[in-house]
């Protein structure tokens, strides 16, 4: 068909240049002048002539005016060549402008017929939404290819391949935006062009909307987990790709921009060159060893620092010493090259693989965070039990949190707090209704009025209410950024629980310790309610105090993190999502 439609174009080229050339023959044999051998009367110009009323009476029927191609002098007449017919050479136009046109129509001719092909468009693996966006893009933009002109590969499209080939540093993988032949040279056919064009802009909008989260919905590992993804539209990737002076900076910037997701890359890329092959071992229990110690358990202990030089003996020697004791170290184990117990079960810990997933699962996290977060914003990890009000990429305010239990977990997403609430009264959700009070109250009708609530009636439902004080479950103080979920940070009666050291207790709201000085932190510098104030306020009744700025609130999910002081710490998995994160990529277990 493409064959087709191409003969059909040249076709269409060379007829123009026939019909054109015809036209300038017949205009010269037959001739619109008058005959100069008869004399020209005068006319009055109130009586034109036959000629002006033949031409005046005809509108209708005259042909388009046709460009003239400009023909040779003829040659003077010769009696010899009186009953010869007259030759007449016409130059033709230079066939290279032709050419030039012609490669641009086809192949913007072959890019337009890709594009409507379903099948070839399925190939390319691009949603609906994606594949009507390239459309719109080949159809406005200038050139009919984005990364080739004359012949090669544009200076974006080898900065793009960089960036893809090195895909796996951001935790990605490169086999999932295959690239076209890099091989094509300027005789490749126009379809070739095309089609190794198309691939590439596939390739570049997989590779942002992966890295701006697109790999997982993570509404489908978790109810609780409604991050608002910020997919980039494909068109505004390749208009800002295709285009840059720097097309590797310019996709990379799609990966998140947080200090955390650099400090996991750093580790992963550190994880990989400090261990490219090491074994995954498993080191039986048995008596401590030190150095001229024999023990049958040496050879898998050479094995798993990859000490492969006489590997078959038992001796427990100096050179495995001290590859314990670098291990120890880093472990943060006691360093004496002995190998414990303790250096045993931290030697049969995650292989590589599964160090790699942990880490690879977080940065994966990470891309569900906003690009921006705030320049003042909170974060809580869920996981560590811990909240942080960070000011220009440092923390200024942070404290202990209580999270969600297992069976209440506290959601995933980001939303912007407004106000606090002193003295807040608590309606009891429609959840713990179900689950908790309409039980009591049907074993014990006085259960409300023990506890301190209010039972509200409205037509044929009812809700229970906590009015304020010192009881109330909400403390003196909440925190509101409002959600989908109703969930809030808020004070707590039950201050004696932020000793515990896993603190999942709650219905699925963040409880916070020291409430009044992380209200103060909120309000900002030199606001009028500081905590004194805002501690006046106790008793008084409910009471609405506004911020000056919408603040973000982030509530994540890490199990692994670097801290401040550059130390890779772990977190339980509380709710399991790490797990199904990892399972979603097909990350090795």
């Amino acid at each position: 068909m493409r064959d087709l439609r191409r003969t059909a174009l040249w076709l269409g080229l060379i007829g123009s240049v026939s019909f054109l050339s015809l036209s300038a023959m017949a205009q010269t044999t037959t001739g619109d002048s008058p005959d100069t051998s008869q004399p020209v009367l005068a006319q009055s110009p109130a009586e034109p002539s036959f000629h002006d009323v033949a031409v005046q009476a005809a509108p209708t029927q005259a042909e388009p005016t046709l460009p003239l191609i400009p023909l040779p002098e003829p040659a003077p007449f010769s009696m010899q060549a009186a009953d010869a017919e007259p030759k007449i050479e016409i130059p033709l136009p230079d066939a290279a402008p032709v050419t030039a046109l012609m490669q641009q129509d086809v192949l913007r001719m072959i890019v337009e017929g890709l594009l409507a092909d379903d099948a070839a468009m399925r190939s390319l693996r691009l949603s609906r939404k994606e594949r009507d966006a390239l459309t719109a893009f080949y159809a406005q933009a200038e050139r009919p290819l984005a990364w080739s002109q004359d012949g090669a590969f544009t200076s974006a499209a080898m900065g793009a391949v960089a960036r893809i080939k090195a895909a796996d540093e951001d935790g990605l993988d490169p086999t999932d935006y295959p690239l076209p032949d890099l091989k094509l040279r300027k005789e490749a056919s126009p379809a070739q062009w095309a089609e190794a064009d198309l691939k590439f802009s596939a390739a570049v909008i997989r590779y942002a909307r992966d890295a701006r989260g697109g790999r997982i919905e993570p509404s489908r590992l978790s109810a609780l987990a409604t991050p608002k993804l910020a997919i980039p539209e494909a068109d505004e990737v390749l208009k800002k790709v295709a285009f840059a002076k720097d097309a590797n900076a310019a996709l990379s910037s799609y990966n998140p921009p947080h200090a955390g997701y650099r400090a996991l890359k750093e580790r992963l890329a550190e994880l990989r060159a400090s261990h490219p092959s090491q074994p995954s071992v498993r080191v039986p229990k048995g008596p401590a060893l030190r150095v001229g110690m024999k023990d049958p358990r040496v050879p898998l202990i050479r094995a798993r620092f990859n000490l492969k030089d006489d590997d078959k003996h038992t001796i427990y020697d100096e050179r495995l010493a001290s590859a314990v004791a670098a291990f120890q170290k880093e472990k943060g184990l006691p360093t004496n090259g002995v190998l414990t117990a303790q250096t045993v079960a931290a030697l049969s810990g995650p292989s590589l693989a599964q160090r790699e997933a942990e880490l690879i699962a977080n940065m994966e996290r990470w891309r569900w965070l906003p690009e921006d977060l705030g320049e003042r914003h909170i974060l809580v990890n869920v996981p560590e039990f811990r909240l942080q009000l960070s000011e220009d990429g440092k923390v200024t305010h942070e404290t202990r949190v209580i999270v969600g239990k297992e069976q209440s977990q506290t959601p995933i997403f980001s939303e912007d707090m407004k106000y606090l609430v002193v003295n807040p009264s608590w309606t009891i959700p429609p959840s713990i209704m179900k689950k908790e009070i309409l039980p009591a109250l049907a074993n014990d009708p006085d259960y409300a009025a023990k506890k301190g609530y209010r039972i509200i009636r409205r037509g044929n439902s009812i809700s229970v209410q906590q009015p304020p004080g010192e009881r109330n479950a909400l403390g003196f103080v909440k925190f509101m950024f409002p959600n989908q979920h109703a969930v809030y940070l808020h004070d707590t009666p039950n201050r004696n629980l932020f000793s515990a050291t896993r603190r999942a207790f709650s219905h699925g709201c963040v409880r916070v310790d020291k409430p009044f000085e992380l209200a103060e932190a909120v309000m900002g510098e030199g606001a009028k309610w500081d905590e004194k104030r805002l501690k006046s306020l106790i008793g008084k009744g409910e009471r609405t105090v506004h911020l000056p700025k919408p603040l973000p609130v982030h509530l994540a999910y890490f199990t692994v993190a670097v801290d401040e002081k550059g130390s890779l710490k772990s977190f339980p998995d509380l709710y399991g999502l790490d797990q199904k994160v990892r399972t979603a990529l097909g990350l090795t277990q």
